[in-house]
């Protein structure tokens, strides 16, 4: 299909079209993360498809119908539902704590009958429409430096201080990590950064000795000093960077992880199972997995840049930014580089939740590719 033909609204709206406008080199690429996370879960299994690896492999096929479903959707469409479903994660998350289901000491869930789920979540993708719209129309003095910078910080600060209020550090630090990042993609002024940096290294002391709940500090004490309780608040830190340090060069061997087989490794299945994959494969397993995520993040933040509207740029590269966050995040706390939050490795760890979180946004990023020429405005008579 050549460049000219896809500039003619007729032919590019075609489905077939749409069909073949999918980067399937990148759905080749999380077919192969979230198939070394099933061979994973089956291993850890004991060499048993349950309870974990079969419903790993269906829930990822299902995700992956819905994210090719969605890459067909007009970037138009994403850019009218923007504010709508920013909107709605706010609602949800003040529902959540009223009306919220509270597990372990944390009010994190709505039921609905027998179904129950995370409004998080639904923020994690809301926070990214709704900036990516913001700053479609913005002018370019405005995103650097002015006073309007205080409508971005505000959507920010909101879903953040409400998730934090759960507790739930992971969820409101990826949030407000992935919020920063939009802006400062989108022209904010260095000096506006250094700022910020240094707000942050001032308010750090104040924040772990005032703000941070009881647990939430004696994770950021273990992350400093893990031998200092090694059977209690020590004891996820010590295991994994014991299975990590164990698998050596190339591993102990497929199923041989004597931390995960014997049930010393905590959470197994969902935040440590990069520590299992380094017991059993070693640093060249690791690696070859790290050079994949490295990969889908590549093709996502190039599909950002082939994007001819602003809002289909931001909105490509918000999302890359919070699945690259799950990688870092969860990679540095499994190597004892970062304190333990519960944030698990994306595609690779069992979850439903998350997983379908990521497929949904990198629908929107396929969304953007096969739509990346149509024109997003917000002005009158536009499609919004």
């Amino acid at each position: 299909m050549t460049v000219s033909a896809l500039t003619r609204p007729g032919e590019r709206d075609r489905l077939i079209v749409k069909l073949s406008e999918i980067d399937w080199l990148f759905v080749l690429v999380l077919s192969l993360i979230a198939g070394a996370g099933s061979l994973m879960l089956f291993s850890i299994a004991g060499s048993s498809w349950q309870p974990w690896a079969a419903t790993h492999a269906v829930r990822f096929g299902l995700c992956l119908v819905l994210m090719v479903g969605l890459a067909a959707i007009d970037v138009r469409v994403w850019f009218a539902l923007a504010y709508p479903v920013y909107g709605l994660g706010v609602l949800l998350l003040i529902a959540v704590a009223i009306f919220g289901d509270t597990r372990l000491g944390a009010t994190r869930w709505l039921a609905v009958g027998s179904f129950s789920f995370q409004p998080s979540e639904v923020m994690k993708l809301g926070i990214v429409l709704a900036l990516a719209r913001l700053y479609h129309g913005a002018p370019a003095d405005r995103a650097q430096l002015s006073w309007w910078l205080l409508i971005p910080a505000t959507m920010i600060g909101v879903p953040v201080v409400l998730v934090a209020h759960q507790p739930d550090l992971g969820t409101a630090m990826l949030i407000a990590l992935t919020g920063a990042s939009i802006v400062v993609l989108a022209g904010l002024s260095w000096k506006i950064i250094a700022a910020g940096v240094i707000g942050v290294l001032a308010t750090a002391p104040p924040f772990f000795l005032f703000v941070m709940h009881d647990y939430q500090r004696e994770r950021v004490l273990n992350f400093m000093h893990p031998e200092r309780d090694p059977s209690g608040t020590g004891y996820h830190s010590l295991q994994s960077m014991i299975a990590l340090g164990s698998g050596g060069l190339l591993g102990k061997g497929y199923g041989l992880g004597s931390q995960s087989q014997l049930n010393f490794l905590p959470e197994k299945q969902t935040d440590f199972i990069f520590a299992t994959l380094a017991e059993e494969f070693g640093f060249v397993g690791c690696v070859s997995v790290l050079v994949l995520y490295g990969a889908a993040i590549y093709m996502a933040l190039r599909t950002s840049y082939l994007s001819h509207s602003h809002f289909g740029r931001l909105a490509a590269a918000g999302v890359t930014a919070t699945f690259t966050l799950y990688v870092m995040i969860n990679g540095a706390m499994v190597m004892g580089l970062a304190p333990v939050v519960g944030v698990p490795m994306p595609m690779l760890s069992y979850g439903g939740t998350v997983m379908m979180t990521v497929m949904i946004g990198f629908g929107l990023v396929q969304s953007v590719r096969v739509h990346r020429y149509s024109e997003v405005t917000s002005g009158k008579g536009s499609f919004v």
